[in-house]
């Protein structure tokens, strides 16, 4: 069986403070149950300014200027241990501005919905036509701005949601329909959002692994977002919108969706799609959430922390056809949580975890690091979750006890070694072990590591049309070398058929 290969990622974030105000859906709710809350008063008092985002250890990791073994040599919380003049740009990805968000919001824009003021474009203009990766063409989509007062009248008089940069309006997202709530201004915010650091994750991947746009075959877009119309609520098609301003010119696509875990999902259907020939390069990627910004934000500020879900994130991966060097995705080998599973937590993981490497013959110390939900806890201890990734890997440690691959004195050492810090910010979809994929591409090519499992889970009742839990995982691990298709057939065995049927042929001839 020829496998599928990991050809890169990256990972991007974007500082949206005035967002955390004006659109995550913690705020938004307080705004309209409790406007004059001590909470709302309080928040603006919790933000971080830009420098203390880049250096933020956490985001640092997310965007590969650090390891995730560097989370372990640094004091928690790490908010109140920062890093000294980190870059904005990492070797997988990078941390944009919001006045740059922004404007990339507005080049994302096909239909004249978002308005910026002159004085805002022309700022943001001049720092996007800096940028390495935003070309002439995506700039001058930023036009040159409308009037303030026309913004304002959009903004009371016709729906639209007003765009905030350092507390003062310098634009606004119109709505695309009058009466369809699918097409609100609100609605179309969220979406261009997620769109733009989808764009942006997409150029990130393509550059910082040298892939030609043009040989993009299929886009798989997993975000938590969706778009549609009152006629086809999600209908989609974000994959496309973001493929079409990226340059993918060659590349068709869909989405696909299933809360946290829809990025493992998609790795999975990608790898498939690849191995059985249907595309040779297919890419993944994901723009983040706006919804989720803000969202422990009351945690956060009771306690006096700065709010530290102030950024949006994406990411994207190529997917291409076995070049006996990238590390291999195991399609063969998939954990699923099915729909006898049940959603006890052990169930759970033995469906995503214990039971695919049982059915692969390999106990679960043949895997050398496990990538699950790979939340931030210095967000969501604060908030009473605990740490997510470690209670992750205490109950794999525990089947493992239970199964007789480690002994129970042994239960630490395994967290350490197989297991990871959390990293990723809380954007729902984003922790799902993907983060790990760009260090584990590195580390199996470098020989540091020979297989991890990359496990997502969901949370399909938040829907409200189903109790069911949901999740599915993928093995990736080191290319033992180039691996002939099965299903071909080779240049040596086609002249053997042909000469075996000329024989046969002119032993009917002589019998003749």
């Amino acid at each position: 069986m020829s496998y599928a290969v990991i050809k890169g990622a990256s990972y991007i974030l974007a500082h949206a403070p005035d967002m955390v105000l004006h659109n995550g859906t913690t705020q938004t709710t307080e705004i309209t149950l409790n406007p004059d809350s001590e909470y709302l008063k309080n928040l603006p008092n919790h933000l971080r300014n830009f420098e203390e985002v880049v250096n933020y250890l956490p985001n640092q990791v997310y965007i590969g200027n650090k390891k995730p073994a560097d989370l372990k040599e640094v004091a928690m919380p790490w908010h109140e241990n920062p890093l000294e003049g980190a870059s904005t740009e990492g070797r997988f990805g990078e941390i944009m501005a919001q006045d740059e968000f922004i404007g990339l919001m507005k080049i994302s824009d096909v239909f004249d919905l978002v308005e910026l003021n002159p004085e805002f474009t022309a700022n943001v203009k001049e720092k996007l036509s800096g940028h390495k990766l935003i070309n002439d063409d995506l700039v001058a989509r930023l036009k040159d701005g409308v009037d303030q007062a026309v913004i304002e009248k959009h903004i009371n008089e016709q729906g639209a949601e007003a765009l905030m940069h350092n507390n003062e309006v310098v634009g606004c997202i119109k709505r695309a329909h009058d009466v369809d709530v699918n097409l609100s201004a609100h609605v179309i915010f969220e979406n261009l959002a997620s769109k733009a650091s989808g764009i942006l994750a997409a150029l990130n991947v393509l550059a910082k692994n040298n892939i030609d746009p043009a040989d993009i075959d299929y886009v798989l877009e997993c975000s938590e977002e969706a778009c549609g119309d009152m006629n086809q609520r999600g209908g989609g098609n974000f994959a496309k919108s973001i493929a079409e301003l990226s340059g993918l010119v060659n590349a068709s696509g869909s989405d696909i969706r299933g809360f946290c875990a829809a990025p493992a999902h998609t790795i999975v259907s990608a790898a498939s799609m690849v191995a059985a020939g249907t595309f040779k390069n297919v890419m993944i990627v994901s723009g983040g959430s706006t919804a989720k910004l803000g969202m422990n934000g009351k945690d956060h500020v009771k306690k006096g922390l700065p709010i530290l879900e102030d950024v949006i994130g994406g990411f994207a991966m190529v997917v291409s056809e076995n070049d006996g060097v990238n590390p291999i995705l195991r399609n063969d080998i998939v954990g699923r949580h099915t729909v006898g599973t049940g959603s006890a937590p052990q169930a759970v993981i033995s469906s995503l975890v214990t039971d695919p490497l049982e059915r692969a013959g390999l106990k679960i110390t043949d895997v050398d690091k496990f990538a699950t939900e790979l939340q931030n806890p210095d967000i969501t201890k604060p908030a009473g979750a605990g740490d997510v990734p470690l209670a992750n890997y205490k109950m794999i440690a525990a089947l493992g006890v239970k199964r007789g691959d480690i002994e129970k004195a042994s239960m630490p050492d395994f967290i350490a070694n197989h297991g990871m810090e959390g990293w990723a910010p809380t954007q729902g979809h984003i922790p799902s072990g993907v983060p790990y994929i760009g260090y584990a591409r590195e580390e199996i090519l470098a020989g540091e590591t020979n297989r991890a499992m990359v496990v997502g889970k969901g949370s399909l009742f938040l829907g409200r049309m189903t109790n069911q839990f949901d999740g599915i995982s993928i093995v990736i691990e080191k290319n033992p070398g180039k691996v002939e298709d099965s299903k071909g057939v080779s240049e040596a065995e086609v002249r053997s058929l042909v000469a075996e049927t000329m024989r046969e042929f002119a032993a009917h001839l002589l019998e003749d």
